[in-house]
């Protein structure tokens, strides 16, 4: 097993990295995995890790001092902040903090990547919440590598990581809001998967890669519409947009909202938007969510991003 685990480690190139550890069993075996790679020890490999407290939980701060121990015991360097979000603190607004500190920290320290530890696990359960809450195209593929995010267990399930863990006798962490009902992923997690047969599971990644597979080739297809109907402002020419079937004017919508780090919408909000600008009358707007609308002019829809709601 630790062969297997280490194989999906090659594709990483050499450069500095930050590693982003939880103390959960994903993470510590990723650090375990990576802090002894030869390249590691060579140079080639150079790791800072990352370690965020979100600040949810009163016991959060022994998370902290596992990972620190663990980055102390490798030799390499150990950088952390506190969110202090509070025991309400939503997942969503816990991942935007998370997710801030590590782009911050990857770019004051020019690391090449951030590596993270999602596994397939995740890549079914953020599938079917995609799924259940009617999220766009990306969500059934939502969980990949990007040039700044790596992500190397996509292919490794949880259990081969416990046996990882086991195997070498890692320490780690459970994280107790993981059985926290009122969270969506805890009740895929409790509820969904286990019931999904082995058949069922394979299923659900041959469609996940599929859809991934067609996302690029609509991505580069977009892409050259795109070219067509924005502008240097990146305002949206209007009458070219009204000739476009809802379909794909709600795929341009979606790539528009992506450029502006407009998150959290829905397959409401893309129709609403693409109705709104196809439809409305001048000087009308369409409010997406909290924070960013669109502006509906003669000549051209314009997106507005950090305002007021």
């Amino acid at each position: 097993m630790s062969a297997e685990l280490q194989t999906v480690l090659r594709n990483i190139p050499d450069g500095r990295y930050v590693v982003a550890v939880s103390g959960g069993v994903d993470s510590m075996v990723l650090l375990d995995l990576l802090a002894l790679d030869p390249r590691q020890a060579e140079g080639r490999l150079r790791l800072i890790v990352a370690h965020f407290d979100h600040g949810i939980r009163p016991d959060s701060a022994l998370d902290r001092q596992l990972v620190g121990e663990a980055a102390k015991r490798y030799g390499l360097r150990f950088v952390y902040d506190n969110g202090r979000l509070g025991a309400g603190a939503s997942e969503a607004s816990a991942r935007t903090a998370r997710y801030a500190f590590l782009h911050t920290l990857r770019q004051a320290a020019d690391a090449r990547a951030i590596i993270l530890a999602h596994h397939q696990d995740d890549v079914v359960e953020t599938a079917i919440i995609n799924m259940l809450r009617g999220t766009h195209r990306r969500g059934l593929s939502a969980l990949r590598s990007t040039d700044v995010l790596l992500r190397p267990f996509l292919d490794v399930t949880k259990q081969q990581l416990y046996d990882y863990a086991r195997a070498n006798n890692l320490q780690w962490r459970e994280d107790e809001t993981n059985t926290d009902q009122r969270y969506l992923r805890n009740r895929v997690r409790q509820t969904i998967v286990p019931r999904m047969t082995a058949d069922q599971r394979v299923r659900l990644l041959q469609l996940i890669d599929k859809s991934a597979e067609i996302g690029r080739t609509l991505d580069e297809q977009l892409a050259a519409i795109s070219d067509r109907l924005f502008d240097d402002q990146d305002q949206l020419d209007r009458h070219a947009f009204q000739q476009l079937p809802e379909a794909v004017a709600m795929e341009l919508v979606a790539a528009w909202f992506r450029r502006h780090d407009v998150r959290g919408y829905d397959t409401a909000a893309l129709k609403r938007t693409v109705q709104g600008a196809q439809s409305l009358a001048t000087g009308k707007r369409v409010d997406v969510l909290s924070g960013a609308y669109v502006q509906i002019n003669r000549h051209h829809v314009v997106l507005h991003v950090g305002v007021a709601p």
